[in-house]
């Protein structure tokens, strides 16, 4: 069987080691770092042909995610990643969306969330070989990503004229006050209308239906 590294890149060091304990546990082979420099330095050398995957804090002190980012794309070390945040927030997850995250993990985060995000992000890295834009950027192949398209289409299409307007506000960073204010409903209406359309889309975070709506994929 063919081992798979998760690399992960976090200011919080209680964080790293209880993250690579979990993820031993379940056979992978991890490798962290707390300082951004150091990681970009390492994952620029290192062996494209694994098999492997980054979770990445956005938040850091020293070097957002986001910027490690640019520069693993600068360097041509490209890989499928995974962006973690603690105070995740809308115009944070569009950007790592367009940047070809494979999905947006707001801690904490339960099992059930990181094994779908690992499963996902191997997928990717897996989907073309290595080199190719679309494994370089995390982004998955066509079939997979037509079958995703298809079905966040079913899932906004069950949404109501109302929900889907609420949903567009709510994508924006728009507080319920406000959206009810700007739509001349009660904010209890709002609310309703909020919690009705994110169980459609399945979307268990304000993150999770950014990241749905930017990729149009589930």
């Amino acid at each position: 069987m063919t081992t798979r590294t998760v690399y992960i890149l976090d200011d919080n060091p209680e964080f790293l080691e209880s993250t690579r304990f979990w993820l031993n546990g379940f056979g992978f082979d991890v490798r962290t770092w707390g300082d951004p420099h150091a990681a970009v330095e390492a994952l620029a050398r290192r062996d494209r042909k694994e098999t492997a995957c980054l979770m990445l804090d956005v938040r850091m002190p020293q070097q957002s995610g986001l910027d490690v980012h640019d520069a693993l794309i600068e360097r041509g070390a490209q890989l499928p990643v995974i962006y973690m945040s603690g105070h995740a927030d809308v115009p944070l997850a569009v950007r790592a969306m367009q940047k070809g995250a494979v999905t947006l993990l707001e801690k904490p985060f339960d099992d059930e969330a990181l094994e779908a995000a690992l499963e996902s992000a191997f997928a990717a890295g897996a989907a073309r070989p290595a080199g190719s834009g679309a494994a370089a950027s995390g982004l998955p192949a066509e079939a997979p990503r037509s079958e995703a398209h298809a079905r966040f289409a079913a899932r906004e299409a069950s949404l109501t004229p109302r929900e889907r307007e609420v949903l567009g506000f709510v994508v924006q960073g728009i507080y319920n006050k406000n959206i009810a204010d700007r739509i001349g409903l009660s904010i209890k209406t709002v609310e309703l209308y909020r919690a009705r359309g994110m169980a459609k889309m399945q979307a268990r975070s304000v993150a999770e239906l950014t990241r749905m709506m930017v990729s149009k994929q589930v």
